[in-house]
């Protein structure tokens, strides 16, 4: 996929339509000149319905839709006849999609089970017609309902990737080499920092055919929650992860250092994240040798499952894998 094709956020104007009127009828025929009332109702108004595709990985096909507009429903007739429902408009939305309401921000729902429909603008409904309102003491009534109108307004849909594990770290800490090596996705990998600009999933196989799905998302630096680097754009993808991997190069000066910084950064994003399950990798660790290892070792955070790994050097992958697998399951 084309990094330009990745679209996780578009604002949209959608209108729902208006119910039809119910009819004001009186039966009339050539023998039956004063007949009681038989006006139909009116129609209901087409709903706007997002429905989770599987399919669908990104919200590129609504970037240029900024209106959505369903039909209204038809009149109701005479003979009892019932308008028809106006036709409901079905957008195709990845799974993992929230709908927001685009004034006060509140979050509507999300998508989050293949197939799952939910009614983001809910049709009108179609008036009652005056075959309704009669009664013993108004046989003929000569009066019927209006449609109730249809509902409007903007709508912010945002993708949340879904995935078991999110590779949190720094611009160029190797989370792409990692994604590439243990997977079949294929990121893009350059020697700079911000390679990455757009999440990539990959399945990860494990034992006995089992696997899970990896998340890869854009660097974070310090400052990333104030808008710094990148920002806060992808760091909503790693709100549905069950577990955390964070990746720290040993060249960094300072691993556990790097490792609160990044822990700062999610916390100051939304403290719930600090939930997750966290597993810390050093990467690059094809650059040292065992006593600067053994050094590392002393020196990373205590009470955080951790493994030292080089992607290029086929190390620690296993066992990375095996710590995963365990942190995913408890």
């Amino acid at each position: 996929m084309a990094e330009s094709n990745f679209i996780d956020y578009v604002k949209i104007f959608c209108h729902s339509g208006h119910g039809g009127a119910g009819s004001m009828h009186l039966h009339r025929a050539k023998y039956v000149p004063k007949g009681g009332p038989d006006g139909g109702d009116g129609g209901r108004g087409g709903h706007i319905i997002l429905r989770a595709n599987p399919q669908k990985w990104t919200l590129i096909h609504l970037r240029y839709r900024k209106h959505v507009k369903a039909e209204d429903g038809e009149k109701g007739g005479a003979a009892l006849c019932k308008g028809k429902n106006g036709p409901d408009v079905i957008l195709e939305v990845p799974v993992g999609t929230v709908a927001k309401d685009a004034e006060t921000g509140e979050m509507l729902f999300e998508l989050l089970e293949p197939g799952e429909e939910r009614i983001l603008c809910r049709g009108g409904r179609g008036g009652l017609g005056n075959n309704n309102f009669k009664s013993a003491t108004n046989q003929t009534p000569r009066y019927a309902q209006p449609g109730e109108e249809g509902e409007e307004g903007w709508f912010i849909l945002e993708l949340k990737v879904l995935a078991d594990v999110g590779l949190v770290g720094f611009p160029n800490a190797g989370k792409s080499t990692l994604l590439a090596t243990i997977t079949s996705a294929k990121p893009k990998i350059a020697n700079y920092a911000f390679t990455t600009l757009e999440p990539n999933l990959g399945i990860v196989s494990y034992y006995d055919e089992q696997s899970f799905v990896m998340a890869d998302i854009p660097g974070i630096i310090e400052g990333a929650h104030e808008g710094k680097g990148i920002g806060i754009r992808f760091l909503r993808h790693i709100e549905r992860n069950s577990v955390l991997l964070f990746m720290v190069s040993a060249e960094e000066d300072d691993i556990k250092k790097g490792y609160e910084t990044l822990l700062n950064e999610l916390r100051e994003y939304n403290p719930e994240l600090l939930v997750k399950e966290r597993v810390l990798a050093v990467t690059k660790c094809d650059l040292i040798d065992a006593k600067q290892a053994a050094k590392i070792e002393k020196k990373l955070p205590a009470g955080i499952p951790h493994v030292l790994i080089s992607s290029v050097g086929q190390t620690g992958l296993n066992e990375l894998k095996d710590l995963l697998w365990e942190a995913l399951h408890k």
